[in-house]
């Protein structure tokens, strides 16, 4: 079975009248209060605060422009608020959790149309022409009200074009890699309710049952963009309602056939006759964009802008479903690590919606880790510890007691069975260098010695190489194994260790050259510590002081791996029982 997580939705959701927003407030323990919303419907939600109103701020805008909401803290600050009442659409919404992202005031948010962005602790804001979305729970409002009557005098062009923007959310759900059995249920029913609710609406703006559906439909779409990952719908909308200045929904609303139809969604064309019936856009071409706009995008947008028939392709996720089924007869591990590979893998493809260029340049790029890797060379595991992967199955394997020594990565310059060398032994053999005395001990959690510990011990040289690099060095330099004593201490010589670039020379440096990444490690000296009935420490110490320690490249430092290594190399690693 596939694993999942879930949980609920924080947010306390009333249905009811804006009339009890005051108390609302009060549940919340608000008393100065900053209101966010045009006169329209603020003047009522102002009523309804009575005492507890300090501010206003009218100037709410599409996309959440950073100067509105620096203006906006502004009035925050001068008011010394508690608290924010947001009433209208998404803007509105938005411009509170900006506020809240900053300051960390609670929010009660009253919705006027059918965003569902009052659900969920998502953010997207825009500097420059460019819309950014995060993620963070002090942007999630803690109290939301639905008031049916707020949204029976909005347009039906505007009901519209907002509904299918809500259906998106839920859209969304269904194809998202972290998608549930909640989340779909919440999508399923988003998607039902919003689809019977959007025709009644249009056909009767005034019918109370129809609004009650909508806003129903979108409080669980909401939730749905609340639990599961965006896909390639949101980053579209948000690409271009940043970059050409958009209108929100309306974006949402002629994107999400189209979306749906790349995505295999078998139901992309009855939502494109949903939104061709009513009176909205229906391509990008009414919203302002030309050709020249969508030059290098997505094929799909090209269909978009002129408003055609979405062309389907086969359903991508019963092909990942077929995959996964293939591997019913594996044993229970590899099963679960296939499985869940592929459908990693598949919804990167889908999310990042993936071009055959960018898959063929993928394979090409492992193709030549894999023509550059030698015995001495290990370009895969540059690629991991580069990537951080390293680090997390460290932590995952390894971090099992805050008693123990911290772990560290592996690295590409090990070599199984260094030769076994007497203690006071100098390492660096005649080396140039600063002379580094190292006096360790190896310690039970009890403080208990270990004796006859197997250390492996492995660093580079003054000039950032090991000596597996250096083609002119025969046997081993700055690399051995040795034992403790009876009282787990272990002492030999050799010198400090200095920062060094990883090889870069080969794809993983020109991949870090692409993201302006340095390719240096903090100077460090590793050591491999095991002996049978104790769980195998591998980690470093890093030189207190030394370059790059907040920047090491393959994320390997650890605040209690930072050593001071003046007049010596001094340190107490700490192991446990393999049953620990």
């Amino acid at each position: 079975m596939t694993s999942f997580s879930y949980a609920a939705n924080p947010v306390r959701v009333v249905f009811g009248s804006l009339d009890t927003l005051g108390a609302e407030a009060g549940r919340l323990g608000l008393g100065r209060v900053l209101l966010i919303g045009s006169p329209r419907h603020g003047d009522r939600a102002a009523a309804a605060l009575g005492s507890r109103l300090a501010a206003r701020f009218e100037d709410a805008a599409m996309h959440t422009p950073v100067d509105v909401t620096e203006r906006a803290l502004k009035v925050a600050a001068e008011h010394d608020v508690d608290g924010v009442v947001a009433i209208g659409g998404g803007s509105a919404t938005g411009l509170a959790k900006a506020i809240a992202l900053h300051t960390g005031l609670p929010q009660l948010i009253v919705p006027t149309t059918y965003a569902g962005s009052e659900l969920t602790s998502v953010l997207g804001q825009t500097a420059d022409g460019r819309k950014t979305t995060q993620r963070a729970a002090k942007v999630r409002p803690e109290a939301v009200l639905y008031d049916v009557e707020l949204t029976l005098t909005l347009p039906v062009s505007v009901s519209a074009a907002s509904g299918l923007n809500a259906l998106a959310h839920a859209v969304e759900a269904t194809y998202a890699p972290d998608a549930t059995p909640m989340t779909d249920l919440f999508a399923a029913e988003a998607k039902r309710v919003i689809m019977s609710a959007l025709p009644r609406v249009a056909a009767n703006p005034s019918d109370v049952d129809a609004r009650t559906d909508l806003l129903r439909g979108a409080w669980l779409a909401g939730t749905c963009l609340d639990a599961a990952t965006m896909g390639l719908h949101h980053q579209l909308c948000h690409h271009l309602g940043g970059k050409f200045g958009l209108p929100h929904a309306e974006t949402h609303a002629v994107l999400l056939p189209y979306v749906m139809a790349h995505q295999g969604l078998d139901d992309a064309a009855e939502v494109f006759d949903l939104a061709a019936s009513l009176p909205i856009p229906h391509s990008l071409a009414e919203l302002g964009l030309t050709e020249a706009d969508i030059e290098g995008e997505p094929d799909l947008l090209r269909q978009a802008l002129h408003g055609t028939r979405p062309a389907t392709r086969p359903s991508l996720k019963a092909l990942t479903k077929q995959v996964v089924d293939s591997f019913a007869g594996a044993p229970d591990r590899v099963r679960v690590l296939l499985s869940e590979l592929v459908e990693t893998l598949h919804g990167y493809a889908i999310r990042t919606d993936l071009t055959q260029a960018e898959w063929e340049y993928a394979i090409g790029f492992l193709t030549r880790a894999g023509h550059i890797t030698t015995e001495t060379r290990q370009e895969f595991i540059l690629l991991s510890d580069t990537l951080g992967l390293s680090s997390v199955v460290d932590v995952l394997t390894n971090s099992r007691t805050p008693d123990t020594t911290p772990s560290a990565v592996l690295g590409p310059f090990y070599v199984d069975g260094p030769p076994e060398t007497p203690q006071g032994t100098d390492l660096a053999a005649g080396l140039p260098g600063t002379p580094l005395p190292v006096d360790i001990r190896v310690v039970d959690t009890d403080d208990e010695p270990v004796a006859a510990a197997v250390v492996d011990v492995w660093q580079s040289n003054e000039d950032g190489f090991y000596d597996v690099q250096l083609p002119e060095v025969d046997g081993p330099v700055l690399r051995a194994r040795f034992r403790t004593d009876a009282d787990g201490r272990l002492r030999f010589r050799t010198i400090v260790p200095s920062a060094y670039p990883i090889p870069a020379d080969g794809p993983v440096g020109q991949m870090l050259d692409v993201v302006g990444r340095h390719p240096y490690r903090a100077p460090h000296v590793h050591f491999m510590i095991a002996k049978p009935g104790y769980r195998t420490l591998i980690t470093q110490l890093f030189v207190a002081g030394g370059e790059y320690l907040d920047s090491d490249t393959v994320f390997g430092v650890k605040d209690g791996l930072i050593v001071d290594f003046t007049g010596g190399l001094d340190f107490t690693f700490r192991i446990s029982g393999s049953s620990a």
